[in-house]
């Protein structure tokens, strides 16, 4: 229904037209101000035929009424009428109480207001003394008559003042607003407030009423109207207003204890004690330092003086001592240690039976996986984005259920926005005669769109609260739907009046249109509004029923309409974003699907490069210049495939495995866990190669399955090492209530751990196949053919011509790179420098931001992209909240008490007075607007005096019930009777003659049980402010919260509150908190298990402390890349944990076991835990290079082409951070921290005994080549 705009203007106007008598002067002007003397009186006809009455000018006296006006009077106006003169007679009542009527549906739940709004056209209309605030200024005549059209009224400033504060807080629970709204065109202050009343329009006031200033020189001998207005917090309890009502009568709600954040200046207090113990240390070692330097210099002279007193011959001891050509070797470690020794021979058997057997090696493996993966059979691929992100423990989640249960699934919105940005001088207008014309047709396309497969229209699917009107939040509401309604002179004047007063202008489904949900980018007017707002709202059902069925296929049509809508647009200078329902889903789902060759490009990367650089181990430049037939005999394509083959068949099994038990994967899965696992398991693949040639070297005269048993027996504890601490640790992440990550981090770990598994045995026998192919002399990959001009290999040992030459990496990390790094003043910069990133990233803790923007985790080509950052644009409206209360028997005043707001019994924190007063403070509360009490609405839908809302007949319902109907609740309906009239209250349909009827506005607000006489849930609505960031809707959702858990301690009823985005927001209320419990959990057992497995609590704290820098230095990177912290990120966390262990944990192992043959060539400036360092570095520097760090560089290289933004920001920029600091905390800084605080040393059972060693133990007193006197 559409009403005629100004139409609560008109209000006033009506109550003012009255008057009967001919005027005292010619012009109708009055003349005299005195007492008794009346101004206007009675109509006098139309200025027009469709026109309002007007009134006459009358300056007569006042006259004593009859009886049957006297109380038609008092009836209207109460009991100070009952006697004296008056200006008015029956016709004047009769229009003054039907015009009263309608203000008092809105504002009858304030009675100052409604005492003040009555008194005001009471006394206007009958005062006897109205000549002294009522000047007729302009006439026009009509026949014999005069009509009056401009005259001017005296209201004094207190009671102006007074009468506007009663009303401007007043809220009408139908339009989830303010009365001031309706009834004074938003007015901010009492001069608008009678502005508005009084002013000329069309359709509204026939006349025009100012309401000018008084003063005594431009209107002498008048006196301003100065009753004294009721305060809307008046003690009378006959007119004070309640809380919700009025803001006067509020109890002042404690303070919000706010989670401050601590500042030294500028700075968080983490970020100035980071950078405060930063300075001390650095000052500290600066001391040190100098002081040390000072000593030495000291200490030299004081040598060199002694000597000038000494006899320069050379004792016999230095002449001992120049025998002795590594000194390194004097402290090299005596102790075995019992652990290690155990896991060595368990990692050497297993590695000898591999050797030996094989085919059955192999066949076992193969047939665990088969079974593992008959687990496929189960297998089930999760889409819906509410079961992959939302823990189905979590409060919200549980809440949901029951929100969805009672009332039905929240909405499904299909959103649109028009926007003219697409101009180069920027964004302008959007609105013109043509455009709305041609939009009016879209919407008309819409409303007839037939769905593809079932043929379904909007009509058979859009919610309809009145039952016949489906819900269209759109401009065109405002005109009917119809454009025939748009007028191409008045349109923009229409316009603005609808949006100024919606409840002129009420759409088909009857409630008003808020212009907020309309219009975006504009500031006073909506007519320079940039984007054009249409929401077409459909209802929701349950998952796989056939209704939503119905729905979705809907709205894939509709989706397909607007994408060609889009090309229309366009071809106008305009531009169109869209979303519905369906959306989301869909992208995130194309957003994995077009990446499957990104995994596919990883794979094949990393088999090209591991299968170069495997062949790089026993294949020199010198041998294959000498013969480039040894290529084909000495290269490892073949151990590369299979390497790539594990990385599949361990992922195969693990998917498995998970699916069997109900685990379901996620696209992300399917595309992250295979590149993931590849990188990882690359890397043992390297190591156990590069040792396996190794021991060709050293152990040339032993069988195959005697050197592959040394060289899983020396890497086997390094890999148990890593892949258990990186299994514990991705394992953590299952504690993670989100789907998508808990699944994530159980495939991961299932598929970390059987691919350890998978290389330690099935690996090792393709080793061993391989090692007779190549002693053999076949061909790889075609080991059929023999390549008879290869070198032969030695007797036994298989090493070709040049083999057993260092490459070139493992020259320079041997010859210069060690050497350099543990010199003195190195390692000191070396310390400087990584504690000063370390503190760099600690202070950058706090810049780390919660969240995970949606428009992340879609393709970056998404249409949505442009929707979404329209609706943080344009969209100028919170999303709706409801305060829900479960199994309250509302039928008993008590309950009732707790829950009402606008009775003066209602409790003093009831849950609409706490709400009202949330809604005052915003910036805490997150609240915009006014609650629509159900509760409120229906009492006051009871009142007799609203003659057309609760009618029983003729009569209304209460009317002559004793008690009468009032504001202390006494005497309203409770048991049996309440639950009567309020299922007669939630059918009545909303109309402007009783706007607060039940149907429309909380037709699906409640659930009543007739038969316990109870309502098991209900909801109390309102919306929060707008939310245009992440950290908006983390702090919405944290407030609403705590506004919950006020109003259920307050009153006791089990409140909580619902929107559609808590789901995805409620892990952050703990997420802070959980990601240091996880982190701290995964380093507490990497403590544990490298102190257990090195034997040193000491080294065990090295690896442990710089594990500890590198997550440091990715956080501190999270905050430079803009990559915030949420379920996503946490998790990936907790796995460089476990990944920053895996390069750390083979130099840990080298240094506390060093190899005997390596040490020996430790230079003589190396002794102790320096000749340790250096062993390490040059035993497996050079394969955390080339078989840890470069694949996973390789490996995370390829997702930086990926198209979805989640991977790009949450995988490839967390990832490479890993790569980097970890490859440089465990190259550079681990060395060099565990020569200085490393623990003592333990022999190392396979470094005994090989024939590189027997070699070095007989030139132990000459030179070595690599014997360099530099100092470094």
């Amino acid at each position: 229904m559409r009403l005629p705009r100004g139409g609560w203007q008109s209000l006033a106007t009506y109550a003012l037209a009255i008057s009967t008598v001919t005027a005292t002067a010619e012009d109708g002007w009055t003349r005299k101000h005195e007492e008794g003397r009346c101004a206007i009186r009675g109509n006098c006809g139309k200025q027009g035929f469709f026109g309002s009455e007007l009134p006459c000018p009358d300056n007569g006296l006042a006259e004593e009424p009859d009886k049957k006006l006297r109380e038609k009077l008092v009836g209207i106006c109460g009991d100070k009428w009952s006697e004296g003169a008056i200006c008015c007679r029956d016709e004047q009542l009769n229009a003054l109480s039907s015009n009263l009527k309608r203000a008092e549906s809105i504002i009858s739940a304030c009675p100052a207001c409604k005492e003040n709004f009555f008194n005001l056209f009471c006394t206007f209309t009958c005062s006897p003394d109205q000549s002294l605030f009522v000047n007729v200024t302009k006439t026009v005549p009509k026949g014999d008559k005069l009509l009056v059209t401009e005259l001017d009224s005296l209201i004094s400033n207190g009671y102006g003042s007074g009468f506007y504060d009663s009303c401007k807080d007043v809220k009408f629970g139908a339009t989830n607003g303010k009365a001031m709204d309706l009834i004074g065109g938003g007015a901010k202050n009492f001069t608008q407030f009678l502005k508005f009343l009084g002013d000329k329009k069309p359709f509204g006031s026939p006349f025009q009423l100012n309401f000018p200033r008084p003063n005594a020189e431009d209107f002498p001998n008048m006196k301003a109207m100065d009753n004294t207005p009721k305060p809307c917090n008046s003690t009378d309890e006959k007119y004070r207003c309640a809380c919700v009502d009025c803001a006067a009568s509020c109890p002042e709600l404690p303070k919000v204890s706010e989670v401050e954040e601590c500042h030294v200046g500028v700075l968080p207090c983490l970020s100035f004690a980071a950078v405060l113990v930063y300075s001390i240390l650095l000052g500290l070692l600066i001391v040190a330092v100098s002081g040390h330097v000072a000593y030495r210099k000291h200490a030299q002279s004081r040598h060199e003086r002694m000597r000038l007193l000494q006899d320069s011959a050379p004792s016999d001891d230095e002449d001992e001592g120049d025998m002795v050509q590594n000194a390194g070797m004097l402290d090299r470690p005596q102790r075995n240690y019992r652990l290690n020794n155990w896991c060595d021979t368990a990692f050497s058997k297993l590695g000898r039976l591999s050797a030996k057997f094989p085919a059955t090696t192999i066949g076992s493996c193969i047939a665990v996986v088969l079974v593992l993966s008959l687990g496929w059979t189960r297998f089930a691929v999760e889409t819906d984005p509410v079961r992959l992100w939302v823990s189905p423990t979590s409060a919200a989640a549980e809440e949901k259920a029951f929100f969805d249960a009672n009332f039905g699934p929240f909405f499904r919105a299909q959103q649109a926005f028009l926007v003219n940005d697409t101009s180069p001088s920027g964004p302008g207008p959007v609105l013109s005669y043509d455009t709305l014309r041609w939009w009016f047709d879209i919407e008309s396309q819409v409303q007839r769109l037939k769905s593809v497969k079932g043929g379904h229209t909007f009509d058979d699917v859009c919610y309809k609260p009145t039952g016949d009107a489906c819900v269209v939040q759109s401009l065109s509401g405002y005109f009917g739907g119809t454009f025939s309604n748009v007028d191409r002179d008045t349109w923009q004047d229409d316009l603005v009046a609808c949006a100024d007063t919606p409840v002129n202008c009420l759409p088909d489904f009857q409630q008003p249109l808020n212009p907020k949900l309309l219009f975006g980018g504009w500031n006073k007017n909506i007519l320079d509004s940039e984007a054009l707002i249409v929401t077409w709202v459909v209802s929701n059902h349950a998952e796989g029923s056939e209704a939503a069925e119905r729905a979705m296929d809907w709205e894939e049509s509709l989706k397909g309409l607007l994408l060609a809508v889009q090309g229309e647009a366009k071809d106008r200078g305009l531009r169109l974003s869209f979303n519905t329902e369906i959306s989301l889903e869909q992208e995130l789902n194309k957003s994995t699907n077009t990446d499957a060759k990104i995994v596919v490009i990883s794979y094949i990367i990393m088999f090209v490069y591991a299968s170069f650089a495997l062949s790089s181990t026993g294949l020199s430049w010198k041998s294959l210049f000498h013969n480039p037939a040894n290529m084909f005999v000495q290269s490892k394509f073949m151990l590369g495939i299979v390497g790539i083959v594990i990385v599949l068949m361990s992922v195969s099994a693990s998917v498995g495995l998970f699916s069997f038990f109900g685990l379901k994967v996620t696209l992300i899965i399917a595309e992250v866990i295979p590149f993931f696992v590849l990188a990882v398991g690359v890397d043992n693949i390297f190591l156990i190669v590069h040792e396996f040639e190794r021991v060709n070297v050293s152990h040339a005269d032993h069988q195959i399955p005697e050197r592959v048993a040394k060289a899983l027996g020396r890497m086997g504890p390094s890999i148990l090492l890593s892949g258990l601490t990186e299994t514990v640790a991705f394992a953590l992440g299952t504690v993670v209530g989100m789907p998508a990550v808990r699944n994530f981090a159980a495939y991961a770990a299932g598929a970390v751990f059987i691919n350890a598994l998978l290389q330690v045995t099935m690996f090792v026998s393709v080793l061993a196949l391989n090692q007779k192919r190549v002693e053999a002399r076949r061909a790889d990959c075609v080991p059929c053919i023999r390549i008879r001009r290869a070198d032969a290999a030695g007797v036994n040992g298989g090493v070709a011509f040049g083999s057993n030459e260092d490459g070139f990496l493992q020259r320079f990390v041997h010859k210069t790179y060690a050497p350099f790094l543990l010199g003195k003043k190195v390692k000191v910069a070396v310390f400087v420098f990584f504690i000063t990133i370390f503190a760099g990233g600690i202070a950058l803790f706090p810049e780390v931001e919660l969240g995970l923007d949606q428009r992340i985790a879609i393709p970056s080509d998404s249409y949505l992209i442009p929707y979404f950052n329209d609706l943080y644009a344009y969209f100028d409206a919170g999303p709706p909240v409801y305060f829900v209360t479960r199994e309250l028997n509302v039928t008993e005043r008590s309950h009732q008490q707790q829950l009402c707001g606008r009775f003066s019994t209602c409790n003093e924190f009831s849950l609409a007075s706490v709400l009202e007063q949330e809604r005052k403070r915003p910036e805490v509360s997150y609240i915009a607007d006014s609650t629509a009490s159900w509760l409120d609405d229906y009492f006051t839908w009871l009142n007799p005096s609203l003659d057309e809302c609760c009618v029983d007949g003729t009569q209304a319902c209460f009317e002559g019930r004793n008690p009468p109907w009032n504001i202390t609740l006494s005497g309203m309906p409770e048991g049996e009777e309440f639950v009567s009239y309020l299922q007669r209250w939630i059918k009545s349909p909303t109309t402007s003659e009783c706007p607060l009827a039940g149907q429309a506005a909380y037709g699906q607000a409640l659930v009543i049980d007739g038969d316990r006489l109870t309502i098991n849930a209900s909801h109390f609505r309102t919306s929060h402010t707008p939310l245009h960031s992440q950290e908006d809707f983390i702090n919405a959702y944290e407030a609403a919260r705590r506004i919950a858990d006020d109003i259920s301690a307050r009153t006791g009823a089990a409140v909580f509150p619902y929107s559609k985005f808590y789901i995805f927001f409620d892990q952050y209320t703990s997420i802070v908190n959980t990601s240091f419990a996880l982190i701290g959990a995964a380093l507490a057992i990497i403590l544990t298990i490298s102190s257990a497995l090195l034997g040193s609590l000491r080294t065990g704290a090295v690896v442990t402390t710089t594990v500890i820098m590198i997550v440091a230095d990715i956080v501190g990177t999270m905050s430079l890349a803009g990559v915030s912290l949420n379920a996503v990120s946490l998790v990936n966390l907790v796995i460089c944990v476990g990944i920053g262990v895996e390069f750390c944990a083979h130099i840990a192992r080298a240094f506390m076991f060093p190899d005997t043959a390596i040490m020996e060539k430790a230079q003589n400036k190396f002794r102790g835990r320096d000749a340790r360092a250096w062993t390490a570095l040059v035993n497996v520097g050079s394969s955390v290079v080339s078989g840890i760090t470069i694949t996973k560089f390789l490996g995370v290289a390829v997702l930086a082409f990926t198209r979805s933004k989640i991977f790009e920001i949450y995988y490839f920029r967390i990832w490479l951070a890993l790569v980097v600091f970890a490859s440089t905390h465990a190259l550079v800084f681990l060395p060099v921290a565990l020569s200085l605080f490393g623990g003592e040393g333990y022999i190392d059972p396979e470094s005994d005994g090989g024939l590189e060693q027997d070699l070095a133990a007989r030139r132990y007193l000459l030179p070595d080549d690599d014997y360099d006197s530099d100092d470094y």
